[in-house]
């Protein structure tokens, strides 16, 4: 895995963005020698993770969910 500081991600960000997307590997952005952020490739639209939000405004909610029973 590739590890860059926050300055030359700031620098280089939409070269670093198209290299992740092309190549699928994850950069570590790290400042002062301490990651802090991971750039990785969004999932195969097939992956389940990329649907979670697929249906977030398919449901309607009826009455106060944390009210006791």
């Amino acid at each position: 895995m590739k590890t860059i500081t926050v300055t030359a991600f700031k620098t280089h960000c939409h070269e670093l963005l198209s290299r992740v997307g092309k190549s699928g590997e994850p950069i570590m952005i790290t400042r002062r020698g301490k990651p802090i952020a991971m750039l990785v490739p969004p999932p195969a639209e097939g992956d389940e993770a990329w649907a979670l939000g697929k249906h977030r405004h398919t449901a309607k909610v009826v009455g106060n969910l944390v009210a006791p029973l």
